[in-house]
């Protein structure tokens, strides 16, 4: 594929116009010069034919003057004696040289003072005399290229009055395209003065269409990258002189309504489908508890017996086992109020390293620990929001790792890049499995077997408002480390 094509794709359109219509321009000049010279020359050309005709057709009838005149009889023979001095006097008069032949092609005489009839003077070639002899003119004209300039020589039947040839008239003529050349100069310099100005011209004519023609479609294209599904997009309020244009801006406002239906539509539905699921999840984890209580009020009310002996010790077990129950289906209807709805940011300065070990207080494990190599941290953040999340990541380290396993560790780890804190928590726990990495953030997501998977939904969401980052690598059987990246804001 051609490089030039491809370079021309990558330019926008308004540059593409503005270079077309200074090539167009170029070309036209480059055209109209080329067509000058061709005119010029083919005007020189045909000059140069007619005045050669016309000098012939002078010399030819002051030579039947002379013929008419000349006391010698006509004969090829006597043509040099009767042109001895009359030749000279002809070419002086017509400003030409004039040679005569005998119709065996042999010089008789010539106008020229140093020529000498002799044997070396070349004859007429006798393709040429075939020439002049086979024309209905009995005329030929041979025309040569002698160091680039043109020559030409004509060749004609010299007559008696009755018509029968005599000898052969020869007359060579130089071009002389001075005066042409000196025209087509002054021609060329006035044609590229005023293509010149026409370039200028062309110049900001094209740059004012260019960018005429394209504003309007820089303005649809600014609106259009700012389209999106999830925002009010504004319709563009412009009457452009382009029938073509005005069509594409009704196009564009068309489809800025059927979007807007489209994402009215999209949000409703994604409310229903969020709402299902919600309702699903609460439905499901309210049902857990609930058996295990319809289970103990059954066995209760069969088994109870007034005369039992354990009766007070067995009406605590059974209060116990339904406020257990209870308490577990408050703890859902907290959660699941936690996940819908984040309390309203409180930022306060604060030390980071001061509020994560105060986080960490509440874990009575004794391999819980804390690393830092920083003297403090200051930012402006929530300070209930900062141990939520480390208190959910700490504990999700603790619960990654076995009961029966040896060696347990958690390392919590604080320090800053750049203007940034970096939080880690590292546990050497069971890891996390390939297939549930990419799910991991989901709500309602869990490999564990207690718990409705919304802990690491809601401090993610907590870390995104603070404009931060929550990253993880795990290595099944071996541990996961929870990075959190948050700004450090000074003000």
């Amino acid at each position: 594929m051609p490089i030039f094509p491809f370079k021309m794709s990558m330019l926008s359109l308004r540059i593409r116009i503005f270079l077309s219509m200074i090539v167009l321009v170029l070309i036209a000049s480059i055209l109209m010069a080329s067509i000058s010279i061709i005119q010029f020359k083919n005007e020189a050309k045909e000059y140069h034919q007619d005045r050669l005709e016309r000098k012939e057709k002078a010399i030819k009838e002051h030579i039947n003057y002379v013929l008419s005149t000349t006391t010698y009889p006509l004969s090829t023979t006597n043509l040099s004696l009767i042109f001895k001095d009359k030749i000279h006097e002809l070419a002086q008069i017509h400003n030409l040289e004039i040679n005569i032949y005998g119709l065996d092609g042999k010089l008789l005489k010539s106008s020229k003072s140093s020529f000498s009839v002799d044997s070396i003077s070349p004859p007429i070639p006798k393709y040429i005399l075939r020439l002049v002899q086979s024309s209905i003119e009995k005329r030929y004209v041979d025309i040569t290229n002698i160091d680039g300039v043109r020559n030409r020589s004509s060749y004609s039947q010299i007559k008696d009055e009755k018509f029968k040839p005599l000898g052969i008239l020869n007359l060579p003529y130089v071009e002389d395209d001075g005066f042409y050349e000196k025209e087509l100069q002054n021609f060329m310099i006035r044609l590229g003065q005023v293509y010149s100005f026409m370039l200028i011209i062309a110049f900001a004519l094209a740059y004012f269409l260019s960018t005429y023609i394209t504003k309007s479609l820089k303005t649809i294209s600014d609106k259009i990258g700012e389209t999106r599904l999830n925002q009010k997009n504004e319709k563009i309020v412009l009457e452009a002189n382009s029938k073509e244009i005005n069509l594409l801006i009704k196009a564009y406002n068309g489809m800025v309504d059927k979007l807007e239906e489209s994402a009215v539509k999209l949000a409703q539905s994604e409310r229903e489908e969020a709402w299902r699921e919600m309702a699903k999840q609460v439905a499901h984890e309210i049902k857990n508890p609930l058996t295990p209580m319809r289970l103990t009020v059954q066995s209760f009310e069969r088994k109870f017996d007034p005369e039992d002996p354990n009766l007070k010790q067995k009406l605590k077990d059974y209060s116990e086992t339904l406020i257990q129950q209870i308490d577990t289906m408050s703890s859902v209807a907290s959660a699941f109020s936690n996940f819908a709805s984040m309390p309203a940011q409180q930022n306060e300065t604060l030390n980071v390293l001061e509020v994560v070990e105060l986080a960490l207080d509440i874990f009575n494990e004794d391999y819980i620990v804390f690393q830092t190599e920083e003297k403090e941290i200051i930012s402006k953040m929530d300070r209930t929001q900062l141990i939520r999340v480390i208190t959910n990541l700490v504990k999700n380290a603790i619960q990654a790792i076995p009961e029966q396993q040896q060696n347990k560790s958690v390392l919590v780890s604080v320090k800053r890049k750049n203007n940034e804190v970096l939080i880690a928590v590292k546990d050497n726990g069971v890891g996390i499995e390939a297939q549930h990495m990419g799910r991991i953030f989901e709500p309602k997501f869990t490999t564990k077997n207690s718990g409705m998977g919304l802990g690491l939904g809601i401090i993610k969401n907590i870390i995104e408002n603070y404009k931060g980052t929550i990253t993880f690598k795990s290595e099944f059987g071996k541990g996961t480390t929870f990075t959190v990246s948050l700004p450090i804001i000074n003000s």
